[in-house]
């Protein structure tokens, strides 16, 4: 696998995501990004296309991408369950990105490359059908209209997804924000190649069968959100 160089915080924003960094990182967290980081990070080609498995030395059968990792907690989670998968996490926080280094490292997790720049990216780069399935779990919801452009959810990533996850494969999306909850659902029922796992009346509201609360919905529920939406939706 091709190296880059240590994490930088600088350049423009892209459109999906505000900041790169907030607190300065632990030492530790530095160290990693110094050291392990060049080793699980992902370079894409400049021409043609990235094979996923070919990331990882046991050449897994099955990728499975989450968009947005944040502290790392859900991923690493589902690599120590699935040992057998391979997993892509992409992330360009800083900090985020530090967490799941300290995560991989203390875990000895072997099966997960990071990619630190737009999704998008690295989407537009796998071939088609390259994923069994795809969590975004509480991204960004830009509440602001004006910023509504930088939902990661819209046409244009939704027909990326729809392109690279084979058909019988997922894509979970996860929020404690009705009006990002409804945009989604809005956008995925417009599009072709989805299918919603709706259920009974209520149940997107209940968590998924093997879910362990993150960090973020902890504090949210702690600040008074007290409902989220979880969709499954599956690739015809």
């Amino acid at each position: 696998m091709s190296k880059q160089p240590p994490l930088t915080i600088s350049g423009e924003p892209r459109a999906f995501f505000g900041r790169r960094a907030g607190k300065t990182l632990r030492g530790r967290q530095q160290g990693l990004i110094d050291t392990l980081l060049p080793r699980l990070a992902i370079v894409l080609p400049e021409h043609g296309e990235l094979d996923p498995r070919a990331l990882f030395a046991s050449c897994p059968a099955e990728i499975v991408l989450e968009i947005g990792f944040g502290g790392g907690e859900h991923l690493a989670r589902k690599a120590s369950e699935n040992p057998e998968t391979g997993y892509i996490g992409a992330e360009v926080f800083a900090n985020g990105i530090g967490k799941m280094l300290e995560r991989i490292d203390a875990d000895g997790l072997a099966n997960i490359r990071l990619f630190t720049d737009d999704a998008l990216k690295l989407l537009q780069a796998l071939p088609d059908g390259a994923l069994a399935g795809v969590h975004l779990i509480y991204p960004d919801p830009w509440p602001k209209t004006r910023h509504h452009k930088r939902r990661f959810v819209s046409p244009m990533t939704l027909a990326e997804l729809v392109r690279t996850i084979r058909p019988g494969g997922f894509f979970r999306f996860a929020t404690d924000i009705e009006d990002y909850a409804v945009w989604t659902l809005a956008h995925v029922l417009r599009s072709k190649g989805l299918c919603w796992q709706h259920g009974v009346p209520g149940s997107w509201h209940r968590p998924y069968p093997d879910w362990q609360p993150t960090r973020y919905e902890e504090k949210a529920r702690a600040e008074g959100r007290l409902q989220s939406w979880y969709f499954t939706f599956l690739r015809l």
